[in-house]
């Protein structure tokens, strides 16, 4: 028996895709799915706020009972509702209103504030821009400022990687017995891409390739091939400007030696209509319930193999599909 939820975080199953791979003619075992869906905050981003938290209350930079606050689109939001829940700290989202209310209900009712922003006046509703980002930014800054919170800073802090290269990173290594040979990724704050792959080429002595995933309307950090048109409907990633704005990439080279050259083979886009169709494909063959970003990454995956890059490509499902069910992802 486990004492809290915090115990239930990571330690997610690794998936042989077999019925998907039958079905798109590809050859058996080739494609591992890890579902981080079945975090009890439904993301792989429990992992994350478990890290920072914990970082941060180790090193003195938050302090007992002291409030937390973080900009998310709904995923990391979660993961710290229940981590400060658990510890006993009072948690403020703050997020745009163009992610899916459902997010914002769960955050709610685990307990934390939810301050939403509204999008810029040119966006989509459902497509969350960069410009919508830099205004939750600045209203997450704003409260920092004004009411002395800790800021469970995702996209700067270290735990966004480092909880995937001391535990996703391993269990993926250990789970497929060390034969994976590719890993792709739909990036965000970039810490999953950054610590799975880090772990990977440190294990296979750089014979795994990491593949790094956007949005084909947004593909800001492929210097070969730069679009940026604006929004997109993968909720979860493709909001950054470029590598500038992706700190854990550098703080990985710091800390391990291993630069972001060294991390990344190559570069995949997917549309949004890829991401749907490889997510519902994902459920209805393997009853694996998966949101936006799960699709791309399945979609990403299979491009993959197809190209013979790789024999065997591991990926995450980073959050359940129960967090769109208001969108057309269904």
């Amino acid at each position: 028996m486990l004492p809290n939820a915090l115990s239930a975080i990571g330690r997610t199953p690794l998936i042989s895709l077999s019925r998907v791979t039958l079905k798109l003619g590809l050859p058996a075992g080739s494609l591992v799915a890890k579902l981080e869906n079945l975090n009890p905050g439904g993301s792989k981003k429990d992992r994350v706020a478990k890290q920072i938290v914990e970082d941060a209350l180790a090193d003195g930079s938050l302090k007992l009972g002291q409030g937390v606050v973080e900009l998310t689109s709904g995923n990391t939001g979660t993961g710290l509702s229940i981590v400060c829940a658990g510890l006993g700290h009072k948690f403020t989202a703050v997020m745009s209103e163009g992610n899916t209310p459902e997010r914002a209900l769960m955050m709610k009712r685990l307990g934390a504030r939810v301050v939403l922003v509204k999008q810029h006046p040119d966006s989509v509703m459902g497509q969350v821009s960069g410009v919508d980002l830099e205004l939750v930014e600045e209203e997450c800054a704003r409260i920092v400022r004004e009411e002395g919170l800790f800021r469970a800073d995702q996209f700067l802090l270290s735990g966004s990687w480092r909880c995937h290269y001391l535990n996703t990173g391993p269990e993926l290594w250990r789970d497929s017995d060390g034969t994976i040979d590719g890993f792709v990724d739909f990036v965000g704050s970039g810490g999953t891409f950054v610590g799975c792959s880090a772990y990977l080429k440190e294990q296979s002595g750089g014979k795994v390739k990491s593949f790094l995933v956007e949005p084909a309307t947004s593909t800001v950090m492929n210097p070969a091939g730069r679009t940026d048109e604006g929004g997109h409907r993968i909720q979860g990633g493709g909001y950054s400007k470029g590598f500038d704005d992706l700190p854990v990439f550098k703080d990985c080279e710091q800390r391990c030696g291993i630069g972001r050259d060294d991390l990344i083979d190559g570069y995949l886009s997917v549309t949004d209509e890829q991401a749907i169709e490889n997510a519902r494909l994902l459920a209805s063959e393997e009853g694996i319930f998966g949101g936006f970003s799960a699709g791309a990454n399945l979609a990403a995956a299979v491009e993959v193999l197809r190209r013979g890059d790789c024999k065997r490509v591991a990926f995450v499902v980073c959050d359940t599909g129960l967090k769109y069910m208001s969108t057309d992802l269904w």
